[in-house]
């Protein structure tokens, strides 16, 4: 039975009384508290972003203690689901790092607190209007989660290594046999959203996937993409026998010359790693003619966190523009922000403005016309277990 089927929905939740309450009640609730968060861990910048600069200053501005956990997808889930099935009341974790299938998941069995996000001052300034940022996974948020941070898939290469990047599905197969032992897929959240962009390709369009999950076409177009990659398999890293099974994995893969191509769900992440010296600065990112999945990422408050005021604050304070403006920058992180620069200030639109350019990644405005919205969470769901059972173990 798959992790969804087996989820009961939640009667027991949190009172919702801060809904109601005016933001200045919310803020004094919040000083003197401590927030805990349960987030993917798996980049070190990431990691310093919040260590260095968000946690100090929830300190020094509201006097909350930002405790940081790992923790992503299935796991939190299952944390969620053993807190509905023993009725507890107040959990152990606040926020969460979240998008996609996780949110859809708590959704269904009400593990999420909320609508809060229209409660924070700094929802005004959110592009919600933007179909990436309002909808996740063909999902509205309705006020459940909190935009954090906009990206696409992006596939990273050397450019002194490879002088043409394979394009499209067609140029990759025949990269992929001309290099072998050279590519390969992550089989995790990166690798499953290069997947799906595959499938969406596949199907012609995001358009013919909108919507909620089909049957008939999922089976349909999942065969051209088993058919696709087992055309390759022989020749992908280890002849396809394995696959790497974090992003970590696959970029040091590559920066030590055993891939030629690696992928980031970041399109500006290329910056980032040079920045880092993990990459060399021959590295280059692009996405695919046939067009690459953009969406956000977003944080979720619990059904029954134990600090939902403090949760809040924190929520408002990272979509607030001194935060996304901090995180944007490429020796930061580069992560792309959720927020409608025409809404801030002159002098905070100059400040975005004058963020260092991005020099081994393409310009947003250059890939943006290449975007597919993400299709429906059960396609990823599915991917993932048909990946293993058709590629994997065939």
């Amino acid at each position: 039975m798959s992790l969804f089927a087996a989820c009961k929905t939640s009667t027991d939740v949190v009172s919702d009384d801060y809904l109601n309450k005016p933001w200045d009640t919310i803020i004094a609730s919040a000083k003197g508290t401590t927030v805990n968060l349960t987030m993917w861990q798996g980049d070190p910048y990431i990691n310093k972003y919040m260590q260095d600069y968000v946690v100090p200053h929830l300190k020094s501005q509201f006097n909350i203690n930002l405790k940081i956990a790992a923790g992503q997808g299935n796991e939190v889930v299952k944390l969620i689901m053993n807190d509905i099935e023993a009725n507890r009341n107040a959990g152990n974790i606040d926020l969460l790092w979240i998008n996609g299938e996780t949110f859809f998941q708590l959704r269904q069995v009400n593990g999420l607190y909320g609508p809060f996000v229209n409660k924070l001052p700094n929802a005004e300034f959110v592009d919600f209007e933007n179909r990436f940022i309002g909808i996740d996974f063909q999902q509205k948020i309705d006020g459940y989660e909190c935009p954090w941070g906009n990206v696409q898939l992006a596939i990273i290469y050397d450019s002194l290594k490879v002088s043409e990047p394979p394009k499209d599905l067609t140029s990759l197969a025949e990269f992929v046999k001309a290099n072998p032992g050279k590519f390969t897929i992550p089989y995790e959240f990166t690798g499953l959203t290069l997947l799906k962009s595959w499938l969406i390709t596949l199907a012609g369009g995001d358009e013919m996937l909108a919507g909620d999950f089909d049957e008939r076409k999922y089976e349909k177009y999942s065969n051209l993409l088993w058919n696709y990659i087992n055309s390759i398999k022989p020749y992908l890293w280890k002849q396809g026998e394995t696959f790497p099974s974090s992003l970590a994995q696959m970029h040091q893969m590559y920066a030590n010359g055993e891939l030629l191509l690696t992928f980031s769900n970041n399109d500006g992440e290329v910056d980032n790693k040079v920045l880092q010296g993990l990459f060399p600065n021959s590295s280059r990112a692009y996405v695919f003619e046939g067009g690459t999945i953009q969406n956000s990422h977003y944080m979720g408050i619990t059904y029954n966190a134990p600090n939902v005021p403090g949760a809040m604050v924190v929520c408002n304070f990272l979509m607030s523009p001194e935060a996304q403006y901090e995180k944007m920058k490429p020796a930061i992180w580069g992560d792309g922000t959720i927020l409608n620069l025409s809404k801030l200030t002159p002098e905070w639109q100059q400040k975005f403005d004058d963020i260092p350019s991005r020099k081994y990644s393409p310009k947003r405005s250059e890939i943006q016309p290449f975007a597919l919205m993400e299709i429906a969470p059960e396609y990823m769901i599915r991917l993932f277990d048909d990946f293993r059972k058709y590629v994997i173990e065939k």
